[in-house]
């Protein structure tokens, strides 16, 4: 009998699912927060669409009891992954006094939980790559075993804090998997105007780290780069820079038009790879899952979708006097 290419990585049938429950908890998040956008009832929408595969196959690969994630703002997958629930997002997204990000101050896709070591993130792009590597850098003076990783867009690949943090990794060989998800636009540039290289991995090589290119559509060879990542993290052996190669299928933001800059027929052919459906064919051809389980878990996810939902637009906002929290010391 044949070796499922899941159980050649090492993972369960029971995990396999989980990754699967996981991104659909986040597009089905996402694709709520949108409808709830469209209807007056949250300001701002930035969306994971066409990614989750990336997000949980990668934050499936690391540690979630002791290691780090410094995600950027389309990363619902790799919070959700890492212990956030879907009212935690949709308190964020409704900005209550319950969010855990910043208590409803942030706008969403600021993501940040101590209990979770989800590390906050700044409104500026690429900002969490040097912080992900002054933690790595604290991992190794204090021979603690954690690794560090955080996500970008290729957009930020091109920013000062990413060839500063990656510089500063590969000389000091920090415990940090730096992954950019190509997502193939910086909100309306397209990846042929961003890089004079072909791939944003082969910068890897200026840092004296390895560089991978993987399929972001694929959560399985996701899972294994960053696994091989995290493995050589773990051994001292310093950091990676891989590259998930995908597509953003919404807009930048819902204050976006995509119209603008790219045609329709464009993103229809890119949804024949959506993530969703062939991880999902994936698992029913391979007699995972069957259509019957599918079925369950939609019901299930959309059950906890519309709770979350109810919770959030009834919960309190935030007190004004909450305002100075956390910015100037208390006496």
């Amino acid at each position: 009998m044949a070796v499922l290419r899941h159980e050649e990585l090492g993972l369960s049938k029971e995990q396999v699912i989980e990754m699967y429950e996981q991104m659909l908890m986040a597009r089905k998040i996402d694709e709520r927060m949108w409808l709830l956008n469209r209807a007056g009832k949250i300001p701002f929408v930035i969306s994971c669409q066409g990614q989750e595969a990336a997000q949980v196959g990668a934050a499936m690969a690391l540690d979630r009891e002791k290691d780090y994630a410094l995600p950027y703002y389309r990363d619902m997958g790799v919070v959700l992954a890492f212990g956030m629930t879907a009212k935690d997002l949709m308190m964020s997204g409704f900005a209550k006094a319950e969010d855990p990000n910043s208590g409803g101050r942030q706008m969403p896709g600021h993501f940040g939980q101590k209990k979770n070591r989800i590390v906050t993130g700044s409104s500026p792009v690429t900002t969490q790559v040097p912080h992900a590597v002054g933690i790595a850098l604290a991992a190794k003076m204090e021979k603690k075993d954690f690794v560090t990783f955080t996500t970008f867009g290729e957009g930020s690949s091109n920013q000062g804090d990413f060839h500063e943090g990656a510089n500063f990794a590969g000389v000091h060989k920090l415990p940090v998997i730096l992954m950019c998800e190509n997502n193939k636009y910086a909100i309306s540039v397209p990846i042929e105007k961003q890089l004079a290289c072909e791939k944003v991995s082969d910068r890897a090589i200026g840092y004296g780290m390895p560089g991978f290119t993987v399929d972001g559509n694929d959560p399985l060879a996701v899972y294994e780069a960053v696994k091989n990542a995290a493995d050589r993290a773990r051994k001292g052996e310093g950091p990676t820079l891989i590259e998930t190669v995908s597509y953003r299928l919404t807009p930048h933001s819902s204050d976006d038009d995509d119209r603008s800059y790219r045609s329709r027929e464009e993103v229809e052919e890119a949804k024949k790879r959506d993530s969703i459906f062939t991880f999902s064919t994936y698992l029913k051809e391979n007699n995972v899952m069957t259509e019957e389980e599918e079925n369950v878990l939609l019901e299930k996810i959309k059950r906890i979708v519309d709770e979350a939902t109810d919770a959030a637009e009834e919960a309190a906002y935030a007190d004004p006097d909450d305002l100075f929290k956390h910015v100037y010391k208390e006496q």
